[in-house]
């Protein structure tokens, strides 16, 4: 089947939050306000927030991103509260391979929210929606084997390490070799 016919969803929610696709001119400003008050925490873990980007670079990823969804090459979904409707963070299908299918999930937190369960939440129904709906057969999350606030993830979630990789990676600054550990789960039908 071709990728493009599928009905994948903009917008789904979980118990506590809605995860939507981003929204052109709608979602820089909220988005780059969350990179800025979490640059601290971000920048050890991931090179996009070496810098802080200006509202309009973030535009430019965001549309980008929503390109990306429409073309079935990765799913951003922005992580809103439902009853505050305050931007919590961002998680995302990334790499997606469709001759298998698979990909591997993404996810920031914007540091406000932390330490209150929404990114498990968020990455336990984005998995659900890959499975379930978007029929993954396999679903990845790499991260460095030093973040254990990641690494909690998909420990939590029931996901299989199978490997940490050595010297795999760079640091997010690029000043060091890192380990990435690799998490999986999968379905066993073609």
């Amino acid at each position: 089947m071709n990728p493009l016919l599928l009905d994948i969803p903009l917008q789904f929610e979980t118990e506590r939050l809605i995860l939507r696709a981003p929204r052109q001119s709608v979602d820089s400003n909220i988005v780059n306000k969350a990179i800025r008050d979490s640059l601290n925490e971000l920048k050890l873990w991931l090179p996009f927030a070496q810098t802080l980007p200006t509202v309009e670079e973030t535009e430019v990823n965001l549309r980008k991103a929503y390109i990306n969804f429409l073309n079935r090459e990765s799913f951003r979904f922005l992580i809103f509260h439902k009853n505050s409707n305050e931007f919590i963070g961002v998680s995302s299908f990334e790499e997606v391979n469709w001759n298998i299918p698979k990909c591997h999930i993404g996810y920031w937190i914007n540091t406000e929210y932390s330490g209150n369960g929404y990114m498990l939440e968020a990455i336990k129904g984005l998995t659900e929606l890959g499975l379930n709906v978007i029929k993954f057969k396999r679903i990845e999350i790499r991260c460095e084997s030093t973040n254990l606030k990641s690494r909690s993830i998909p420990e939590k979630l029931g996901f299989e390490l199978e490997g940490t990789l050595k010297n795999e990676d760079l640091s997010a600054d690029g000043c060091r070799l890192t380990d990435t550990c690799i998490y999986a789960k999968w379905t066993d039908t073609l």
